[in-house]
C-alpha cells in the first residue's frame, strides 16, 4: 500500500486528500446505498439484541444502578452513560435489551459520522466503505450487544473529528459549536476523550502549515465550550474527594515502573481482533511507509495518522508499564478506518477490502449467534466463553430463597450485605424487587466501589443481615458482629456447562470498634 499525496477515488476523481467543497456535494446514490446497508445491519443487531441470552455484566448492572440515581458524577466514570440509560429505560423499561439498546443506535450514528468525515476529507466512495467498515468492525459488533462508556465516547469522538476537520478547512461557528459539544459530551462519557486534545496538539506539531488556525478564535472557543460542559462533573469530583480521578489512576496501575513487555505485546495482538486482522495489518503498513516517506502524506492522511497512532502508542506504553485492556485504544479506530479505507481504495486493494468485509460480516453473525446461544455450548479448553456473564438471575433467586426460608422459620432477615462488588452489582439489578436493603461491606475509609460509596453497611443498618459472598465469610467481617451463623454454600448454574459458588452467612448485632 503506497501512501501518496494525490488521492485517486474509485470514480477516477483526483484531489490532494484534503477537504474540498466540491467533494462534499451530495452523492445521492452513495448515501442511499450506505443508509440501506446500515438499515440491514440495524435490523440484524436489533434481532440479536432481543435474542441475547447473557445476563447484564457487572459494569452494565452498575450503570443501570447509576441511572436510577442521576448525578453529575459517579465513582468510576463521568455521568453520561447513566443519563443515556435513564433516557432509554424511561421509554422501553428496565429489561436487558432496553438497557443495551443505546449501543446499537449510537454505533450506527457513529458509522454515519465516519461517513460524513470521509466525505469531508476524501469523497463519497471512500465514505461508503469507511462507514460500512466501522459498523462491521469486530469490536463494534461485540460492543453493540453490551452497554459501555466506549459507545458514547466513540460517537463524540467521531463528531469532534468531523468538526475539527471542518475548522481546519474553513472555520465556521457551526463547526465550532459542534466541536464544543462533542468535546463536552465525550469527556462526560469517558475521560479518554482528553486524548483528542493531545492528538490535536500533535497534529499541529507535524502540520506546521495549519498552525495559522491557532491564531483564530474558533478552536479556542470550542475547547472552552467543551471544558464548560465537563465543569459540573469536575465540581462534583471536588466535592466527593476526586473519587473518579482516584479510581482512574488506580485502574491505570502505575506503581513504580516495572516493565511488562508481555502485556504490551498482548495489547497489540488484541488489536488484530479489535480492528480486524486485515485492517490492523494495513494500518501498520501505512504507518511504516509514512515513517519512511512522510513527504508523501496528504494533509488528510496526516490528520488521520495524528488522531490514531499516538493513542495506540500511548496505550501500548501503558501496557508496558502496567496493563492495557484491548478496548483502551478504541478512539484511534475512528480515524484509522477512514485512513485505511482511503489508502486501500487509492491503491486499488479491492480484494483485501472485500476479504476484510467478508471476515467481519462472518464475525458479526457469529457473535450474534453465540450470544443467542449463550450458556448452551462450550469450547475446547476454554469451556463456556459466556460463563462470567451468566448466573446472576440464579444468584438473585438463591438470595430470595434464603430470605423466604428465614421468614418461614420465624427469623426474618432485615438486610442483605456483600463484600463483593460483582455480587453487589448483580443484586442491585436482578434482586431489585427485594423488600430489604442491599448493602456493601466497606473495609477501608476510602470506598472501593460505587456501592461501597453509596450503600455501605453501617451501624444503623438493620440486622439480622444475610452475607452473600464469592468466598466464605472472612474474620475482617465476622469479628464485627456478636453472632455469626454459616448458612452454607450453593453451586449456582451459569449456563449449562459452568457453575458459580456463593456462600451465605447470617450476621446478628453489628458492633462498633
Amino acid at each position: 500500500m503506497n501512501v501518496q499525496r494525490e488521492y485517486v477515488s474509485a470514480t477516477g476523481d483526483r484531489h490532494d486528500g484534503w477537504p474540498q467543497r466540491g467533494a462534499q456535494s451530495l452523492g445521492t446514490g452513495q448515501v442511499a446505498l450506505f443508509l440501506g446497508l446500515l438499515a440491514v445491519i440495524a435490523a440484524v443487531r436489533l434481532v440479536a439484541l432481543a435474542a441475547n441470552g447473557t445476563d447484564l455484566y457487572m459494569d452494565e448492572a452498575q450503570y443501570w444502578a447509576w441511572s436510577c440515581e442521576l448525578a453529575l458524577g459517579y465513582f468510576s466514570k463521568p455521568p453520561l452513560i447513566a443519563w443515556i440509560i435513564a433516557g432509554t429505560t424511561s421509554l422501553c423499561g428496565d429489561g436487558e435489551a432496553c438497557i443495551r439498546l443505546p449501543s446499537v443506535v449510537l454505533h450506527l450514528a457513529t458509522a454515519g459520522l465516519v461517513y460524513a468525515l470521509a466525505v469531508r476529507l476524501y469523497a463519497h466512495d471512500v465514505a461508503v466503505w469507511a462507514g460500512l467498515g466501522y459498523a462491521l468492525l469486530p469490536a463494534v459488533s461485540l460492543s453493540s450487544g453490551i452497554i459501555s462508556t466506549d459507545v458514547p465516547l466513540l460517537a463524540a469522538w467521531a463528531l469532534a473529528l468531523y468538526a475539527f476537520a471542518g475548522l481546519l478547512a474553513a472555520p465556521t461557528l457551526r463547526d465550532t459549536a459542534l466541536l464544543a459539544l462533542a468535546l463536552g459530551f465525550g469527556l462526560n462519557a469517558k475521560y479518554a476523550m482528553a486524548y483528542f486534545i493531545l492528538c490535536a496538539a500533535i497534529y499541529f506539531v507535524v502540520a506546521p502549515e495549519r498552525r495559522a488556525r491557532l491564531k483564530q478564535p474558533h478552536l479556542w472557543l470550542a475547547l472552552a465550550g467543551g471544558l464548560a460542559l465537563i465543569a459540573p462533573n469536575l465540581i462534583w469530583n471536588a466535592t466527593n474527594g476526586f473519587v473518579t480521578f482516584a479510581h482512574t489512576a488506580d485502574n491505570a496501575g502505575w506503581r513504580g515502573l516495572p516493565f511488562h513487555p508481555d502485556k504490551a505485546a498482548e495489547f497489540l495482538l488484541a488489536q488484530f481482533g479489535v480492528f480486524g486482522p486485515i485492517l490492523f495489518g494495513a494500518l501498520l503498513v501505512i504507518v511504516w511507509r509514512a515513517a519512511r516517506r512522510p513527504a508523501d502524506l496528504s494533509s488528510a492522511d496526516k490528520l488521520l495518522l495524528a488522531f490514531s497512532v499516538p493513542i495506540l502508542v500511548a496505550v501500548t506504553a501503558q501496557g508496558l508499564i502496567s496493563r492495557a485492556h484491548a478496548n483502551w485504544a478504541a478512539p484511534a479506530y475512528v480515524a484509522a478506518i477512514v485512513l485505511v479505507t482511503a489508502v486501500m481504495i487509492r491503491d486499488r486493494a479491492w480484494d483485501w477490502m472485500r476479504a476484510s468485509i467478508a471476515i467481519h460480516v462472518a464475525l458479526a453473525l457469529l457473535i450474534a449467534a453465540a450470544t443467542w446461544q449463550a450458556g448452551r455450548f462450550a469450547l475446547p479448553i476454554v469451556g463456556d466463553p459466556f460463563a462470567r456473564t451468566l448466573g446472576n438471575r440464579a444468584l438473585a433467586d438463591a438470595v430470595r430463597s434464603e430470605l423466604a426460608e428465614a421468614a418461614r422459620n420465624g427469623q426474618p432477615i432485615s438486610s442483605v450485605m456483600t463484600d463483593d462488588r460483582e455480587i453487589a452489582a448483580a443484586l442491585a439489578y436482578y434482586a431489585r424487587d427485594l423488600a430489604v436493603p442491599i448493602l456493601s461491606w466497606r473495609e477501608s475509609p476510602a470506598p472501593r466501589s460505587y456501592f461501597e460509596m453509596t450503600r455501605p453497611f453501617s451501624a444503623s443498618a438493620p440486622t439480622p443481615a444475610l452475607l452473600v459472598g464469592a468466598r466464605p465469610a472472612t474474620p475482617s467481617v465476622t469479628q464485627r458482629f456478636a453472632a455469626v451463623t454459616s448458612k452454607g454454600s450453593r453451586a449456582l448454574p451459569a449456563g449449562e456447562h459452568a457453575t458459580r459458588t456463593v456462600h451465605f452467612s447470617l450476621l446478628v448485632q453489628y458492633q462498633e470498634r
